[in-house]
């Protein structure tokens, strides 16, 4: 199974992956959650359990209990287990941002929770030691960043992927993959950054504070991207003001 996981993509990961032996049991996940000390903003230890018949919300389930519902053979649940174990700050952050949310909601969800499960499905974290890359990122100015500026990509940006879905779909790399990215300085652990990035955000959050970026035009990332032609194709480079359709996973 982990040699089909060998793209940069999957870096974060690679010390897992490395000790799959078929599909990793409940039992695995929760002995590396363990060695890890992969807590719950709550204090809860993290243990990844099959999923049982729902009581109550499941964020909120996840922040008093611990326990995190993961289906058996299956690559969407797995890649959550593992964003636990790579990002355990900031996904801790994510589940209780999302349990606080939740009472105050009345049923009807907001646009704060909207920007945390649209960065928990499909973020990336930013690592960038280079304003001006961030400005072409946000810019859309897709060929300047990853074709003219690639030597200062390389140097520094890194673009560390914790969404599972986008992990789960990466199986496949397809240009159009877009993460929707938050930015953290160099000098700081990402994890940590993240999560105080997340709590920062948290009042008046909207998925509108979140990048777009199609991590595949990341200089190696797919073959296309040693032509410079490949940035000028607008279904996956979308151009300025082309709309949020481009957020789409794929």
């Amino acid at each position: 199974m982990a040699a089909r996981l060998t793209h940069p993509i999957y870096a974060p990961y690679r010390r897992w992956l490395q000790r799959f032996d078929g599909w990793p049991t409940h039992a695995q996940l929760s002995a590396w959650a363990t060695e890890a000390g992969v807590v719950t903003a709550s204090g809860r230890p993290v243990r990844f359990v099959p999923p049982a018949p729902a009581v109550g919300a499941y964020e909120l389930q996840v922040h008093e209990t611990g326990k995190v519902p993961t289906r058996a053979e299956n690559w969407h649940d797995l890649f959550n287990a593992l964003a636990w174990l790579a990002f355990p700050r900031t996904k801790a952050a994510l589940n209780a941002l999302h349990a606080a949310e939740i009472p105050r909601e009345g049923g009807r969800r907001g646009r704060l929770r909207d920007m945390l499960t649209i960065f928990d499905e499909g973020g990336a974290i930013a690592v960038c030691g280079d304003p001006a890359l961030e400005e072409l990122i946000r810019g859309h100015r897709w060929r300047e960043l990853f074709w003219d500026s690639r030597a200062r990509v390389l140097e520094a940006l890194r673009l560390l992927v914790a969404g599972h879905a986008v992990l789960d779909k990466a199986r496949d790399p397809w240009p159009g993959i877009t993460c929707k990215a938050i930015f953290v300085d160099t000098s700081s652990d990402p994890d940590a950054a993240a999560a105080s990035w997340l709590h920062a955000h948290a009042q008046g959050g909207t998925p509108r504070l979140l990048a777009p970026l199609p991590v595949f035009g990341y200089p190696g990332w797919l073959p296309q991207t040693d032509d410079p032609a490949f940035y000028d194709n607008e279904r996956f480079f979308r151009p300025p003001g082309a709309g949020e359709a481009h957020a789409a996973v794929r």
